[in-house]
C-alpha cells in the first residue's frame, strides 16, 4: 500500500484512538537512528534472505492459533513457507518448536521468546509507535536481523507498508515481499483475546475490552482491503 494510500486510514486511526502523530514520528525517528547506528536489513535483503518461497504463513495471537499451528503441522509442509509471527505468535510457536523466518513486532509480546526466535535466525520487523518509545530503546540493539516500520511517513532507514495491528502489518510485509499466497493462521478477528497477544492476562483467554475489539475491526478492514486489492491469495483458516 502506498503511503499516501494509507494515510488516509492513518488519519483515520489518529482521531478514532486520540493517538498522537507527533508521538508516532519521534518513535520511528529514534528507531531510525539506533538502526543506523547498529545496521539493519533493506527490503531487498529480507527478500533474498525469504526468497526460497512465495507462499506465506502468518500467525496472528487469536483464540484459534494453537489449534492452527496443530493443523499445520500435520497436513503442511512447513519448510515451504515462510512463517510470519505476529508479536506473541512467536510464544506460541516456540511451544511448538517451531522457529519463524519473521517476527512483526511492536514488542509488547513476550520479550524472551521474540530474543530466542532472533537467536534462532528471525528476522525481526520492530514497529515504532508513540506508546513503545521505551521499548525501542531498550530491545532493538539486542536483535541480529532488523527492520523498521512506522505508521507514520516513512523516514531513512524506516519503511511503510501499510497495516495497523501485528496481524495485518504482517500481512502487509508479506504483500511486501511478493507473496503469491498468504495463509492466516489464528487470526480470528474476534472479540476474544488471549495470553499470546496480552501476556499479563491471568487465564489463558478473556474477552477484549474496547479499545482492542475496535483495533481488531481495523485489522479485518485493512486484511478486506488486501483480499479486494492486491494480487495475492489469502487463505483464512478460520474460514
Amino acid at each position: 500500500m502506498e503511503f499516501g494510500l494509507w494515510e488516509r486510514y492513518y488519519k483515520e486511526i489518529l482521531d478514532d484512538f486520540g493517538f498522537s502523530r507527533e508521538g508516532d514520528e519521534n518513535s520511528a525517528k529514534v528507531l531510525d537512528e539506533i538502526l543506523s547506528e547498529e545496521g539493519c536489513l533493506t527490503l531487498d535483503d529480507l527478500s533474498q534472505i525469504v526468497g526460497f518461497s512465495d507462499k506465506y504463513i502468518v500467525f496472528g495471537a487469536g483464540p484459534s492459533l494453537k489449534e492452527h499451528i496443530i493443523e499445520l503441522k500435520e497436513n503442511y509442509d512447513l519448510k515451504d513457507y515462510v512463517l510470519v509471527s505476529a508479536d506473541g505468535a512467536t510464544t506460541a510457536l516456540i511451544e511448538e518448536k517451531i522457529a519463524p523466518d519473521i517476527v512483526a513486532t511492536d514488542l509488547d509480546g513476550n520479550m524472551d521468546d521474540i530474543l530466542l526466535a532472533d537467536l534462532r535466525g528471525a528476522n525481526i520487523a520492530v514497529h515504532a509507535h508513540g506508546d513503545n518509545l521505551e521499548q525501542v530503546i531498550k530491545y532493538t540493539s539486542f536483535f541480529t536481523n532488523v527492520i523498521g516500520t512506522t505508521q507514520a511517513q516513512p523516514v531513512g532507514n524506516i519503511y511503510n507498508f501499510g497495516g495497523f495491528t501485528d496481524g495485518d502489518r504482517a500481512i502487509f510485509l508479506a504483500v511486501a515481499l511478493g507473496a503469491s499466497e498468504i495463509t492466516l493462521a489464528g487470526m480470528d478477528f474476534g472479540d476474544v483475546v488471549t495470553k499470546y497477544s496480552r501476556p499479563n492476562l491471568e487465564s489463558d483467554l478473556a474477552e477484549a475490552d474496547e479499545f482492542k475489539k475496535k483495533k481488531l475491526m481495523y485489522a479485518e478492514k485493512l486484511t478486506q482491503w488486501i483480499i479486494d486489492n492486491e494480487d495475492v491469495n489469502i487463505i483464512n483458516l478460520c474460514k
